[in-house]
């Protein structure tokens, strides 16, 4: 079993690099803090983590507070807790030496996810329920923008954001608002084509890869990922067959346009054309 998963490791990265040299010329390139600003570090197992939303990244921060010894079980952590409690440090708190000698000598890993199913899962999550970051400051602007004939209380409060709605803004060179990590290519909050990861597990095998990096890092055998759904708990989790629904609600072009805004993440990751 160990061999079949070195062997899925190595296949990734080869693909990652291939995909780097081919399109990417920022080989030569200076890391600085901006990039390595989604990295959470784990110094007791010299662990570095590229949080990608959407794809375990609250229960990676609890494996990692708990190798920190920060806490005794996943369980015992709270979402806010894992995403606001700051117990864990980034790398772009470090200075330049700190920085670098991590890269280094730490294991690299970031977890990934197919790129539409990452998208629908974010909609539901940020527009689907209540929110008081995302209704005000990019609900208001996409429904402000995108809808005809919107109501008042749909100007005031920014709630109700339909998917074509959402995908028109994300496509839209000229956004009424900025961009947002929960939405954004792994290209760019990762920087994998500036810093050579050693692992690249994926949502879609997590249990079996996540458990083989902590198997790789010696961490205590006790420690299990986590199986739990963080928020919404009581609703199924984003599947192929969802995301197909959401999909069916665009135009063939928009389909085509999204797929293109992630090209670089279904070629790099090696998923396949929806």
């Amino acid at each position: 079993k160990w061999k079949s998963l070195y062997r899925i490791q190595r296949e990734r990265k080869r693909i990652m690099r291939e995909t780097c040299s081919k399109y990417k010329s920022n080989n030569r390139r200076i890391i600085t803090p901006y990039h390595v600003s989604r990295i959470f570090v784990e110094d007791k197992y010299r662990v570095l983590y590229c949080e990608v939303p959407k794809a375990g990244c609250s229960n990676w921060k609890r494996v990692l507070m708990v190798l920190n010894g920060l806490a005794s079980s996943t369980k015992d952590i709270q979402h806010n807790t894992v995403h606001y409690g700051n117990y864990l440090k980034r790398l772009d708190g470090f200075d330049h030496k700190g920085i670098y000698h991590r890269l280094n000598t730490y294991t690299k890993m970031l977890f990934i996810r197919e790129p539409f199913e990452k998208l629908v899962s974010a909609f539901r999550d940020k527009f689907e329920h209540p929110n008081n970051y995302y209704h005000p400051v990019f609900g208001k602007a996409i429904i402000s923008r995108y809808r005809v004939n919107a109501t008042k209380e749909a100007l005031r409060t920014g709630s109700g954001v339909k998917f074509k709605e959402f995908i028109q803004y994300l496509l839209d060179v000229h956004r009424p608002v900025g961009m947002d990590i929960h939405w954004d290519h792994v290209n760019r909050l990762c920087s994998p084509c500036l810093i050579d990861y050693d692992f690249v597990g994926k949502f879609e095998s997590m249990e079996e890869d996540a458990n083989f990096f902590l198997h790789l890092i010696g961490a205590p055998q006790n420690l299990t990922f986590p199986k739990f759904k963080d928020r919404h708990s009581n609703e199924e989790r984003t599947t192929t067959k969802i995301t197909q629904q959401y999909f069916a609600q665009l135009s063939p072009s928009q389909r085509q346009r999204s797929y293109d805004f992630y090209y670089m993440d279904y070629l790099m990751f090696n998923y396949s054309k929806p």
